[in-house]
């Protein structure tokens, strides 16, 4: 028997009402509410509902047939919902909340957006502006799309007179192909764009198969550079995205000029518009990347005048859908995570558009990983998502998702900064931090429920002499081993589980050349694997990038702790000649390159697939000479209200895996992303 009867809503009726018909207003909040309790023909004798607040039940979905005709305003926070495709059926909806669905995401909005011609205000904010582009720009660039793929791919394929099944296959192919080939704005709306390339393409066919299929249409159109996709979401759980400022075109458009040597230093072009500048670079083949944005978007209380708060840490998310573990040329989207300040930002590196900022204003954020956990869902159903995780000065980890728009908790994991934390490859749970305690700790961070409680676990702690910097996990063996790059040296632990001590000393010290002892050791602050054996490692040792091999330089067999080893070098890179700590370096292990950054704003790249091969074999020998960068991107003549920032710092540089994007990450709170030509 439902739970919903005449008897319910007239008292439920705000005021209380004697007849269905006159209620204007209603309120059925905190009844444990199902979908299948909304009886249709019950609500059709709501003739005259205004506002309805269903928050707080159990609906996943509504019901096709609710025939509320003149409903205004609905809210369904703290649902289940999982699709708002049904929310049509109220054309006159002008406020809509729906916060606290945690399978609702950027994309639901925006589909909302599009189906409520009358809508205004989406979970308390005010969409009329964005909503207008969703409709009218958004519709007519991807209109201008399939029109334009039709005309290329499949016009010719139907014969003057044709069959109902030959219409039928042409239908299948082409809404296939179009839905696959047919992209716009960015990779977060993925869904939403297939979701209306697919419409569009079913209206186009029912139109055109009628009529002449030579029937003009409208060009394709270049996207307006000031017309950018618009992804500002209307949820609150995170900070409303601030307006950020956009550190280039109009102020200035620089690109690299072309080098007579592939390894060069590149310099600032003349000021020029962005079209002009794209043109020379095509016929520039030595010009390998071009920037895209230069974003100013951690500033401490929005201001545009902050150029002092430091950028640390960026990294990539993952792709849910890819196999992302498996194959990293398809793990990541074109969506970086990016901490520096107070703030943690969700960057489209094709846009420059910030989708999401978290803040925090007592902290200072550090370092920022991504995981996928795969999470339980209505119907003991199970669902992966992506969870970020970043900590900072205050030693807490907070854990948010990010889909849901919503920092379900943290985790107290030091009493002082955590440096750095990095995700198992293997354990989706397992969270390492490193702190100024002189501490890493291994984490299980569990996996939520439905109701975001989750049980943390410290399953693990590596003592270490001094403060770890960087870490990274051996990639043939990430629950066995784990390297850190420290204040005074590089070290390794064993971190397999099924040993009993929990509280575990280093294993082994790694030694370079011109350190003879530990007293002489130098800072490591950059430590990242190329490949499954070459470590890349930087020491404050001015100039010194090193390339070594952990298979040769690490002892497996040899008993005890806090053993001196050998780092067998393989290469040393060519770098700049500063003493300056903290510039850390990345490597693009798929493309076999290695970056880093340095005092003038510079990105040094070096692409080493020519020497990995020599490397791995037996009789693999050290390469004499330094390599030399393949490219150095210089930083661009940039100037923020007429005026050159101050000095730049490249702090860190990091490649997405298939080495399309490049973000910079600057000591002046600019955030720098490169496009690979």
């Amino acid at each position: 028997m439902s739970k919903i009867t005449t008897e319910l809503l007239l008292e439920r009726a705000v005021p209380r009402s004697t007849r269905l018909r006159k209620i204007e207003t209603l309120n059925l909040s905190k009844l444990q509410l199902k979908t299948g309790d909304l009886d249709p023909r019950l609500f059709s004798r709501l003739r005259h509902l205004q506002k309805l607040d269903l928050s707080d039940n159990l609906l996943d979905k509504f019901p096709n047939s609710l025939t509320l005709p003149d409903l205004r305003v609905l809210n369904c926070n703290n649902n289940k919902l999982e699709d708002v495709t049904a929310l049509k059926q109220f054309p006159l909806l002008e406020e809509l909340t729906y916060e606290n669905n945690v399978y609702l995401t950027l994309n639901d909005d925006y589909k909302v957006m599009f189906l409520l011609q009358n809508l205004r205000l989406l979970n308390g904010k005010d969409i009329t502006k964005l909503a207008n582009h969703v409709r009218r720009v958004n519709s007519h660039k991807l209109t201008s799309k399939v029109t334009a793929h039709w005309k290329k791919f499949f016009s010719d394929q139907l014969p003057e007179k044709y069959t109902a099944e030959e219409v039928k296959s042409i239908k299948k192919k082409f809404l296939k192909s179009v839905q696959t080939n047919v992209v716009y704005g960015p990779s977060s709306l993925s869904e939403f764009t297939r979701w209306r390339v697919k419409m569009i393409a079913e209206e186009f066919l029912a139109n055109s198969l009628g009529l002449e299929l030579n029937s003009d249409t409208e060009p394709e159109e270049k996207t307006d550079e000031n017309e950018e996709e618009s992804t500002e979401s209307p949820r609150e759980d995170a900070e409303e995205v601030a307006p950020v400022v956009h550190i280039y075109d109009p102020l200035v458009t620089v690109t690299p000029s072309k080098r007579k040597r592939n390894h060069s230093k590149s310099s600032p072009g003349n000021k020029r518009s962005k079209t002009q500048a794209n043109t020379e670079e095509e016929a520039e083949e030595d010009v390998s990347a071009e920037p895209l944005h230069f974003l100013q978007c951690h500033s401490k209380g929005n201001s545009r005048e902050d150029f002092k708060t430091q950028l640390w840490s960026c990294v990539f998310e993952p792709v849910l859908d890819s196999g992302a573990r498996k194959d990293p040329i398809v793990s990541s989207s074109r969506t970086v995570a990016t901490c520096g300040g107070e703030s943690v930002c969700l960057i489209d590196c094709e846009t420059g558009t910030v989708l999401k900022k978290y803040k925090v204003a007592t902290e200072e954020f550090f370092s920022v990983a991504w995981t996928t956990l795969t999470m339980v869902i209505s119907d003991s159903r199970k669902k992966a998502h992506n969870i970020l995780a970043a900590a900072g000065r205050r030693g807490i980890v907070k854990l948010i998702h990010v889909a849901a728009d919503f920092c379900y908790g943290e985790i107290k994991a030091h009493k002082k900064p955590i440096a750095t934390v990095c995700f198992s490859p293997t354990q989706e749970t397992h969270l390492f931090t490193a702190s100024y305690d002189k501490r890493i700790a291994l984490w299980d961070i569990g996996i939520p429920d439905c109701d975001y409680n989750f049980k943390a676990s410290q399953l693990l702690v590596l003592e270490t002499a001094s403060i770890p910097l960087r870490i990274a996990l051996v990639p043939t063996c990430p629950e066995q081993y784990l390297l850190a790059g420290c204040e005074d040296g590089c070290f390794a632990w064993n971190i397999k589980l099924d040993k009993g001590q929990k509280s575990r000393p280093f294993e082994a010290i790694f030694q370079f050349p011109g350190e003879e002892s530990l007293t002489t050791s130098h800072r490591v602050d950059g430590l990242a694997f190329l490949n499954d054996d070459v470590v890349v490692s930087k020491s404050s040792k001015p100039g010194c990038i090193y390339l070594w091999s952990w298979s040769k330089s690490f002892d497996a067999k040899g008993k005890g702790c806090q053993r001196t080893m050998s780092a067998v070098i393989l290469a040393e890179l060519e770098w700049s000649t500063t003493d300056m700590s903290y510039l850390t370096l990345s490597t693009c292990p798929a493309k076999e390159y290695v970056f880093c950054g340095d005092e003038k704003g510079s990105v040094w790249m070096y692409n080493l697939s020519t020497y990995t091969t020599s490397w791995g074999s037996p009789k693999g020998k050290r390469s004499e000479r330094r390599i030399s960068p393949t490219q150095i991107l210089t930083w661009p003549e940039l100037r923020v209200n007429g005026e050159q920032p101050p000095e730049i710092l490249v702090n860190n540089v990091v490649a997405d895996p298939a080495f399309t994007y490049l973000v910079v990450l600057t000591s002046v709170n600019i955030t720098a992303i490169w496009k690979k030509s």
